[in-house]
């Protein structure tokens, strides 16, 4: 197997612990794992986005060129829309609906992109876009988004939900255990 996975948002919204869970099981099942996080402000709600490869074999170079990212898992609809150059031919993209407006929208110097939807669906191999936020809360916290796309992204990786229930319970803090585990089956079932 070989995967080069993209996971984008903005800061603060868990893209970091998504990859160290999903590093961490690949590692577990004897996978090479190469991990490259680039955080632009995230601390003021700037871009983030984390390379995954995942792969039998050596993997040499933790960066995902343009046109290689099998998966996009993007937290946020303008990021899945800045990422997708990276997309591969054929590749999936799962996107949060949600929108949050960044600076130079909230300030009126730009206007956030109208065409973006249309641009995704054109462009996604096979696109899954869902309000994730709300299954999010539906599971117990706004803040789980990041666990309830890799629920929705898990059916394309080759990973069983008990190994996935097994590194949540190793890697997130024990009081948010029970609803990570229930915004991953959730998102997994969205």
């Amino acid at each position: 197997m070989k995967k080069n996975i993209l996971i984008v948002g903005v800061g603060g919204q868990g893209t970091l612990l998504a990859s160290v869970l999903l590093g961490n099981l690949a590692l577990e099942k004897g996978y090479d794992v190469k991990l490259s996080e680039v955080h632009g402000m995230s601390q003021r709600g700037g871009d983030v986005v984390t390379h995954v490869k995942i792969s039998d074999d050596n993997v040499s170079s933790p960066l995902i060129e343009k046109g290689e990212a099998d998966i996009i898992i993007a937290f946020e609809k303008l990021e899945a829309y800045r990422w997708l150059p990276f997309l591969a031919e054929g590749g999936v993209m799962y996107v949060n609906e949600q929108q949050i407006m960044p600076m130079p929208v909230t300030l009126g110097q730009v206007e956030y992109p109208s065409e973006a939807d249309e641009i995704i669906a054109k462009t996604a191999g096979r696109l899954v876009s869902f309000d994730a936020l709300a299954v999010a809360e539906q599971a117990g916290s706004s803040k789980a988004v990041n666990v309830v796309l890799l629920g929705a992204a898990s059916k394309d990786l080759p990973f069983t939900e008990e190994e996935w229930m097994k590194v949540i319970e190793a890697n997130v803090k024990p009081k948010f255990v029970e609803l990570n585990k229930a915004a991953f089956v959730q998102g997994a079932r969205a």
